[in-house]
Formats: structure tokens, sequence, C-alpha cells
């Protein structure tokens, strides 16, 4: 590999115009929302024709938008339709935007171990969380990297509980050919700012199911009844809607999702092939079959090998103007404190009071395999904008840092 020099590159970032996609095509369609003077989705057309092209796209029959993908799982959730106290298995980790909708349907997340090679859930774990208060499963396809759907879809469907896929990091991502959120139950994905692609918030939902469909479809809006003989306010429901700026920006944008992911995952194979076989690290564990769509891109840091570990790698790559993450999140969620005070509605504690003593105990000694999957992980940046200047740069800091760091 060719050397490169020490002075610093700076990298595309897409917490701004560097490492996004967004450009003339967004403004314009902007431009017509405002001009039409409609900025509402119910009147207008931006949304639906989003709505429309997502569902093509995806291949799924119906697809909603929303106003972020928190509005997204919490559409999902509701949909399923939980008792208060159901329970409803996820992962261990994951953003807290995640997990706040199970709780705001007065259900309680039951947190399944993580496979440290991929940080993701698999049948196994969600199997030792199986009771028979379980309304649902939440899998999240970590980093864009997909989990492994077909022991998890058996072992499901054999059980009769849908599942809803957490999809906010995975644009594109597939598995046997098939895009993840058109595999479970329900697909949630998000439009936030550093996501494949962008409105700065907001969210996306899609289904096969008709049933599934309808109740997100009113969820979206207050339950109201949009389009029917009799329209009322038909359950319990909030105002989800995502605005006619959003929906412009949004549609502009997928016209360059395939390009944008195709580059991510050109630039991360690149990555991979540099790294591959450099002493204690490890480059992406991807599934045969599976298509990884690289949100961010993650290296394993063998702490015994390499001095400080994932912390000590990121602080010298830091050094060089890689802004990257050591454990991805610094806690897994349930030790924040809304889970470990359960500060939720006043000082009732609902609906942890709903819960079994057993599912709401949060001490790490049941997580071994999540506390060693955070204590490895090393989240590189990524975006569409990374050239091979780029991915250069990123794999001789890794090397130079890592020659410094070794253990002998």
């Amino acid at each position: 590999m060719q050397q490169i020099t020490e002075r610093e590159l700076m990298l595309p970032s897409d917490q701004d115009s560097t490492g996004r996609t967004l450009g003339d095509e967004e403004i314009a369609a902007v431009s017509e929302a405002i001009r039409s003077g409609t900025l509402t989705s119910t009147k207008g057309n931006f949304v639906k024709a989003l709505e429309a092209r997502f569902a093509r796209k995806f291949g799924v029959k119906h697809a909603f938008a929303c106003t972020s993908g928190t509005a997204a799982i919490h559409l999902a959730v509701a949909a399923i339709n939980p008792n208060p106290g159901d329970e409803i298995v996820t992962t261990s980790i994951t953003d807290m935007g995640a997990l706040t909708p199970i709780l705001y349907q007065g259900a309680i997340p039951v947190f399944a171990e993580v496979d440290p090679a991929t940080c993701n859930v698999t049948a196994e774990s969600i199997a030792a969380c199986l009771s028979d208060r379980t309304k649902a499963i939440i899998v999240t396809h970590l980093f864009g990297n997909p989990c492994d759907m077909k022991p998890i879809m058996e072992f499901a469907d054999s059980h009769g509980i849908p599942v809803i896929e957490d999809c906010a990091q995975a644009f594109s991502a597939s598995v046997d050919g098939i895009f993840v959120g058109n595999i479970g139950a329900i697909g949630c994905f998000s439009l936030q700012q550093g996501k494949h692609i962008t409105t700065g918030e907001g969210g996306m939902v899609t289904t096969n199911n008709d049933a599934l469909a309808r109740h997100m479809f009113l969820f979206i809006n207050k339950a109201w009844g949009y389009g029917d003989a009799n329209p009322d306010h038909y359950f319990l429901a909030l105002n989800y809607r995502m605005s006619e700026l959003q929906g412009a920006v949004a549609l502009a944008q997928m016209d360059k999702l395939d390009l944008s992911v195709g580059n991510r995952i050109k630039t991360a194979q690149q990555l991979t092939h540099m790294l591959a076989g450099v002493p204690g690290i490890k480059t992406p564990h991807v599934l045969p079959g599976a298509v990884h769509t690289y949100w961010k891109y993650c290296l394993r840091v063998n702490k015994d090998v390499i001095e400080g570990g994932a912390v000590g790698l990121a602080g010298k790559l830091k050094l060089r103007g890689i802004s990257c993450a050591p454990r991805y999140i610094q806690k897994p969620a349930f030790m924040c404190q809304v889970f470990q005070q359960q500060h939720t509605f006043g000082d009732s504690r609902w609906p942890f009071t709903l819960a079994r003593p057993e599912v709401v105990a949060y001490q790490p000694e049941h997580f071994p395999q999540t506390f060693a999957a955070l204590d490895q992980v090393l989240v590189l940046p990524w975006n569409e904008n990374y050239t091979g200047e780029h991915v250069q740069y990123i794999a001789q800091s890794v090397l130079d840092s890592v020659a410094d760091l070794r253990r002998e």
C-alpha cells in the first residue's frame, strides 16, 4: 500500500455538506413545495409520492412516512398493540429511541444478549428471553450489518411472535437477496442527519400486512380515519406526520440512495482488504448471503494485543483527525437512569411496576457478551463521499497506530 504522508487529511463528515449528497435537487424540490403553499402531508403530494417510491424500492406493499426513527418504532409497537405489562424482546446495544416507545406503550423491554462478533442479537439469545408474556421481537441491524434472520424468523414464526426490524442504520442491506425491513412483520427506518439518506429528522415504516398498515396509518394521524366514510378518532394516538418539506427532501434523496449505498460498500470493502490480517484487529463480520451497507465501519480491537484496546487505538486515530467512537455507546441502554431508576411517568415507575422482577434486574453479570462486545468495538465514521484517498488515509492511520500500540 502506498504510504500516506504525515499531513492530516480532512475526512468528509455526515454532519455537514462534505459528507452528504444534499444539493440542487433537494433545493428545487423544497422550493416547489413552498411555492405550492401546501406544507401538510394530509393535503400535499410529496409525502405520498415518497411513500409510494419507498414501497416500490424495497418491494413492500405499504410504506408510511413519519417524524423520526423513534416515531417509526413507536408506530410498529403500537400496531402490535401490547397490553400493559406485555414484553418485547430487544437488543442490549441500541439507541434509546428504539426503547422508549416500548415503555410509552406500556410494555416492558426485555434485553437479549448479542453476538460479540456483530453486536447483533441471535435466535439463541432471543430464545433465552422468551416468556408467556412475549408480544413481539425487535431486531436491530446494527451499523448496517444484517442480523442472522433465517433462524430468527424460524424461531419467531414457530411461536407466532411478530418480528419488528429496526433498519435505521441499514438502508438497502439485505439477506439472501431480500431487503431488511421486508423480512419481519414491520420495518422501521430513520432519515436522521447521519443516515444513508437524510431529511435531518424523519422516519419510515414498511409492512406487507394490511391490518398492521391500517393501524400505523391511523397512529400517524391521531387515529383519525382519513378517507373513511364516517371518520372518527378511533383510539389513543399521536400526530407523527412528516411535513411536505421533509417529504420533498426525502424524495430527492431517494434518487441518490443506490449511488450512496454503493460507494459506502465499495470503500468499506477497500478498507477491509487493506486491514486484512493486521494482528489485534478484526474487520466487520458479515454473514454469508448478507449485504452490509455500512452506516459506520466497525473494528474489533483485541486489548491483549493492542495496548489500551479500542480506547487506546481511538486516541491515536483522533490525533489524525479520525473522529472514531470506542464502545459505540458508553454503556448498554439498560444502564441508563430511565431503566436503573425507573424514571417514567411522575413517580409511578409505570410500566416497570408491571414487570417480572427478573427481567428488570439489570446487573452487568447478566450480560457478559454485551459488555464484551462494547469493550472491543471501535466505530469509524463512514459516509458516501469517501474516496480511495480517504480510505487509504484511514488504513495507514490504523496501521501506524497499531504498530505504536502493539504489545510485545
